[in-house]
């Protein structure tokens, strides 16, 4: 009982950091869903509209055509960093020369703000003075510009952020194959079991749990994900890269559309939740049953 009451009080300061930073702020922001507010208007009353916010999200372009390439961002980035993160992981699980200074390297993107990681990548990107525009023309003849081109706009900000997270994948994946027991491998060997079943019946479904885990992260990441992509290609051109988190930002700071921004808010909180809950259905529940 003493044990308890010790663990609880020892939790109290980060229950009230929670509390305040993320309970306190979700139903301000559900609240103010469902009414319109424009704090610089001539009127600035909160006027409440039921749920005209959302309503309209159902008619609104804009939020369509972010929410599809939302997905297919996610989908690409995502499935790469897992793969790329998986084989690194295999990598830097045998020893080879200079192991040290290249995990060292691979992590240094991890510990850049978003911001940061935009600018990098605005500045390798300009013609004519960007390394990667001139690097394509001069070995390959191919004219890069994401200003122009949606496809090579869409195409940068997926590679941008597989070169900013893969890391985080690899690490996680490093920490779940190091906790893995030997014996099950040894066996499968013994067996005549080649690397492609040992991965399938053995690597994978041990270390399911990390990966979906991290899946989790990225996926709630990528979805939200703004200050790169506003300093790199600021949702253009048109809107091949304004993602939900971008169209967000742009309905409640240019516009100051702050209740129909809560609204947009809602319905990706709503899809981050429903993605996650339908990936742990399909990868883990099953496996559960089966224990």
């Amino acid at each position: 009982m003493q044990s308890n009451r010790l663990g609880w009080i020892l939790l109290a300061p980060t229950l009230v950091i929670l509390f305040f930073f993320g309970v306190v702020p979700f139903f301000y922001v559900l609240w103010l869903s469902f009414h319109q507010w424009n704090p610089f208007a001539v009127d600035p009353n909160i006027i409440y509209n039921g749920a005209d916010n959302f309503r309209a999200l159902v008619f609104d372009q804009g939020f369509l055509s972010s929410l599809g390439v939302t997905i297919a961002f996610v989908f690409f980035a995502v499935l790469s960093e897992v793969i790329l993160g998986y084989f690194l992981a295999q990598a830097f699980m045998k020893e080879f020369p200079g192991k040290a200074i290249f995990r060292t390297v691979h992590t240094l993107p991890l510990i850049m703000a978003p911001i940061i990681v935009g600018s990098i990548w605005k500045l390798m990107t300009t013609p004519s003075i960007g390394i990667i525009p001139t690097v394509l023309d001069d070995w390959f003849g191919y004219d890069l510009n994401i200003g122009t081109s949606a496809l090579a706009a869409f195409t940068v900000t997926v590679i941008m952020d597989i070169w900013h997270w893969t890391p985080l994948v690899t690490l996680t994946l490093i920490a779940a194959l190091a906790s893995l027991p030997a014996d099950p491998f040894e066996q499968a060997q013994i067996d005549g079991a080649n690397k492609r079943q040992i991965f399938w019946h053995i690597t994978l479904p041990m270390i399911a749990p990390a990966l979906l885990a991290t899946v989790f992260i990225r996926l709630m990441d990528a979805l939200r994900t703004v200050d790169e992509v506003l300093m790199l290609t600021g949702g253009g051109p048109g809107s091949a890269t304004r993602y939900l988190g971008v169209h967000i930002f742009k309905e409640v700071f240019p516009k100051t559309n702050y209740g129909y921004g809560s609204a947009v808010s809602i319905i990706v909180l709503y899809l981050t939740i429903v993605a996650c809950w339908l990936l742990y259905a399909a990868l883990i529940a099953p496996r559960n049953k089966k224990a």
